[in-house]
């Protein structure tokens, strides 16, 4: 099969570049002819070291920039001739749409970030891929038909992006607390800085690391500054692999708001963290609905607290967390998705083929 993704760019430090250049390199691994068509990015060498050829199609949202990246695509699907194209972001599902129906090829969308109100947009595909069943029902919601949505649950485990990479544990102290993502509200860290403050005043001990960048960061630093705890908040920046730091935290926090289904929390699991995880969209499902990690409400600094207290507190508590963490750790790999995701490919060609029938 010959298959063409389209994404904005291919930089690291994006959820939904790493998510389609896991899937792209799987695919490949299968035997597959892939490309992906983007503004390009960090990934690139990675994608051609892994066969799947790239071109450059800019995503910049100009109606010049625009105009021209339309026949750049355009020009590319007819050399090219893919079987199936898989847009994962509004502007390249918009670019790709006109294309598709004028030649025919089936259009995948990907719905990663759900909570943008454009990602409505994402409905112009054949078939409509939700990363969790929350994101799915939110789509449903929103008006996309149930015909078109599937689920492909976001797994990232035994990807290209982890091969070679160093699984011994940095030097954290212990008992240490870890959140890795973007400093952005939608993350929810002022709660996570709340609740370490409450912990703190009982476990003083305890220390609190954040891996990650954002617009926000400054803010959140200032924020912590004026915390009685502030010399147990360490801000260490963004990590191209924050794999050592997992393998070495004791507790994984992600305290989000609005989270479709972050990748970080199988990669969290994956290194044997006691996860908490905000009971919102998808993070629910990738802890196995509190089987592989304990939930807890959005926006309550109180109870994320409680919990942290009651880990901090009880060693033999906090070892039963680590180890429910590999509970079905299987149904997070990239092999999972990649064979879910060629189903979808094949049930979208067999409609197209079953109405081209029709037609004639």
């Amino acid at each position: 099969m010959r298959i063409l993704h389209i994404l904005n760019h291919t930089n690291r430090l994006n959820g939904h570049v790493h998510a389609a250049v896991d899937l792209a390199c799987a695919q490949a691994q299968l035997g597959h002819d892939v490309c992906i068509a983007s503004g390009g990015g960090d990934f690139d060498p990675l994608l051609h070291k892994n066969n799947v050829a790239t071109a450059m199609v800019d995503h910049q949202r100009k109606p010049v920039n625009l105009l021209k990246s339309s026949f750049a695509l355009r020009k590319h699907v007819h050399a090219w001739q893919p079987d199936i194209v898989h847009a994962h972001m509004m502007t390249s599902a918009v670019l790709a749409w006109p294309i598709c129906r004028l030649s025919g090829t089936p259009l995948i969308t990907t719905v990663h970030n759900e909570f943008e109100k454009s990602a409505i947009l994402m409905g112009l595909g054949n078939r409509v891929i939700a990363v969790s069943e929350a994101v799915r029902a939110s789509m449903l919601r929103r008006g996309i038909p149930s015909s078109k949505l599937c689920v492909v649950l976001n797994g990232t485990i035994g990807s290209v992006r982890s091969e070679g990479r160093s699984r011994t544990p940095v030097d954290l102290p212990s008992p240490s607390i870890l959140f890795v993502g973007g400093l952005h509200p939608r993350k929810g860290l002022p709660d996570l800085f709340e609740a370490f403050r409450l912990a703190h005043e009982q476990h003083p001990e305890a220390r609190l690391v954040i891996v990650g960048e954002g617009p926000f960061q400054t803010n959140y630093m200032e924020m912590v500054a004026k915390m009685e705890c502030a010399s147990a908040v360490a801000f260490l920046g963004a990590k191209e692999d924050p794999f050592p730091w997992m393998a070495a935290a004791d507790i994984f926090v992600l305290p989000s708001h609005a989270d479709p289904a972050p990748l970080v929390l199988s990669e969290a699991r994956e290194a044997g963290c006691a996860v908490i995880g905000s009971k919102v969209d998808g993070i629910p499902q990738l802890l196995e609905y509190g089987a592989a990690g304990i939930l807890v409400p959005p926006h309550d600094p109180p109870a994320l607290a409680a919990v942290l207290c009651e880990l901090l507190g009880e060693p033999a508590r906090m070892q039963e967390w680590k180890d429910k963490s590999q509970v079905h750790l299987d149904r997070l790999t990239i092999s999972r998705v990649a064979h879910e995701t060629l189903d979808i490919y094949g049930s979208a060609l067999a409609a197209g083929s079953k109405n081209a029938a029709v037609a004639a």
